[in-house]
């Protein structure tokens, strides 16, 4: 049961003394006539502060690793820097020269054409805020030990500004038979990677896209091309785009296959579970954090769909016992991250953080418990739990399952 989310005045009027005395303390601590260095000259690129804790690291920091976690408890607002966005790669990053990449769309179609990237870019553009989310992302919260921290737990996440062509766009200059249902994607890794997408879907609001965060596309996201199919599991998104197939059915190519398909208790398996559903995680107080006092905390968090809009957000400080609606911060948009906030008084107990989102569809995140029941315990995708943090009495936050 949802009740009335407190005032944020009624939080903040306590600290207003203790505020006070920092700024204070802090304008005594500037000496009159203090001599200060000069400061840097322009850079080519700029860089964060040396001060900035702004690092990104893998699951398996190492020669081989596949992937890498966006740093979502450290990051401010919704937009994911372009260097921190996550990885998922299969053969490596690929190094290709735009000059000569090209876009091949074949199949049933009127006329079959090869893009250039100069081609691409002339044509009219679109910018739009979306997020990419492996369907791998929080296949640790399948088990009891969970993950320890929000990087580990949801960081297969990202949410950027995209940049590029419409497909549909495309599709009309190519001119699409009555008898295609599918498109088929492919990328030029080494892999080859490919995956299908409903033509319904392909014509809705998907991405050919070549620009991210107002630059081009990173390379580890797929430079100098990748598709963008908004709100689907990124896998979807094929990276280093290279050909696109108009079919009649999908290809059943591997990573459609033996791969991204949920596994069920009876041996079954569900294919084409393409959109990622309503999902939000705490990210402060969160994992392996520490609040270092009783009083007044602001609880944070993240929230986002792939069927649309978040509507609604619910936190819980007591294991999920009650509800209070949490303020959505900032700009809603469709299938975008979205910043949610709570006013927080800690009373130096323990405590069970937990979120809960609701879409503009009425689809409400599922507890551990409906997952299990529906699915088991032997997949690795889909997997948009309510997410629980521990708050202890020393203050430290660790992951619990609830």
């Amino acid at each position: 049961m949802s009740k009335q989310r407190p005032s944020r005045r009624a939080f903040l009027g306590l600290a207003g003394a203790a505020a006070a005395s920092s700024l204070h303390s802090a304008a005594q601590a500037q000496a009159p006539g203090e001599i200060r260095d000069l400061g840097e000259t322009p850079t080519e690129y700029g860089r964060p502060s040396p001060f900035a804790d702004s690092k990104r690291w893998s699951r398996a920091p190492d020669a081989t690793a596949s992937s890498s976690n966006t740093p979502l408890a450290d990051l401010e607002g919704i937009v994911t820097p372009s260097g921190l966005h996550f990885e998922r790669h299969h053969t490596g990053v690929p190094a290709i020269d735009p000059d000569s990449h090209r876009l091949t769309i074949h199949g049933l179609v009127d006329r079959p054409l090869v893009f250039s990237m100069d081609d691409l870019v002339r044509m009219p553009s679109v910018s739009r805020f979306h997020f990419v989310e492996c369907s791998g992302n929080s296949g640790r919260e399948w088990s009891p030990a969970g993950a320890p921290n929000v990087q580990l737990s949801h960081g297969l996440a990202s949410c950027c500004e995209w940049t590029g062509v419409l497909l549909a766009d495309l599709l009309d200059e190519v001119g699409v038979k009555p008898e295609a249902s599918w498109i088929v994607a492919e990328g030029a890794d080494a892999g080859l990677m490919s995956r299908s997408v409903p033509l319904e879907r392909a014509l809705d609001d998907v991405v050919i896209a070549y620009g991210q965060n107002g630059e081009a596309v990173r390379p580890e996201q797929g430079y100098p091309l990748r598709l963008l199919v908004p709100g689907c599991e990124g896998s979807v998104s094929v990276k280093w785009l290279r050909r696109l197939e108009v079919a009649h059915m999908p290809s059943m190519a591997r990573d459609e296959t033996s791969k991204y398909t949920d596994l069920l208790p009876d041996g079954k398996a569900r294919q084409f579970t393409l959109v990622m559903d309503a999902k939000s995680v705490i990210t402060r107080p969160s994992g392996e954090q520490k609040l270092n006092a009783p009083g007044f905390h602001e609880i944070r968090g993240l929230a986002w769909s792939g069927r649309g809009t978040i509507r609604r957000v619910e936190v819980s400080t007591d294991g999920g016992r009650s509800w209070a609606d949490a303020e959505i911060d900032g700009p809603r948009y469709v299938k975008a991250f979205t910043r949610f906030r709570s006013p927080w008084r800690w009373d130096g107990g323990r405590h069970v953080l937990m979120s809960r989102a609701t879409d503009d569809t009425g689809y409400v995140q599922p507890t551990l418990a409906a997952l299990l029941e529906a699915r088991g315990r032997s997949t690795i995708y889909h997997n948009n739990r309510i997410k629980a943090w521990e708050v202890q009495e020393s203050g430290e936050v660790t992951n619990v399952e609830a």
